[in-house]
């Protein structure tokens, strides 16, 4: 699936999961809707969500979307929303019949990375990852360095 585009004036990115790439070895990406009520909409317009400890299940052959935390609208009425609840990710049926095999069959995991609007309809990307090990984080983390290093030296050249 394609990366979406950050220049792209459609494309208005509301959050972020930055430790998802450092958590995990991604190895695939979704773009999913999201099922959501009227006051979540007007709450992710003023850019109050947090992605952190988001994860995607399976469930009934559905999937879900657990622990994004969309901060209740200030104007609403006594009717706003729980913050964390379960939310449902709209895919097409082979995307989740592939998400299924994947995530209960290989043991991955289902990591959000980005929260956004894609002409004025909210969207997640979700990832299947691969949990990294200790010595993987290190390992990626010394490269970056070493890339770095080299961008750096290559400059002053």
């Amino acid at each position: 699936m394609a990366k979406p585009d950050d220049d792209n004036p459609e494309h208005q990115s509301i959050a972020k999961n930055r430790r998802a790439r450092h958590d995990y070895a991604i190895l695939d990406t979704y773009e999913a809707g999201l099922v959501l009520t009227g006051s979540e909409v007007k709450s992710l317009r003023d850019g109050k969500a947090n992605l952190s400890d988001a994860y995607g299940i399976v469930r009934n052959g559905e999937i879900f979307l657990l622990n994004l935390h969309i901060s209740p609208y200030e104007r609403a009425s006594y009717n706003n929303h729980e913050p964390t609840r379960t939310r449902k990710l709209l895919l097409h049926k082979r995307e989740i019949r592939r998400l299924i095999g994947a995530v209960e069959r290989q043991g991955l995991t289902l990591v959000p990375l980005e929260l956004y609007f894609k002409r004025g309809v909210a969207k997640v990307a979700m990832a299947l990852g691969k949990g990294k090990k200790q010595h993987d984080k290190r390992d990626a983390e010394k490269q970056r360095d070493a890339d770095r290093e080299i961008a750096r030296v290559v400059r002053t050249r």
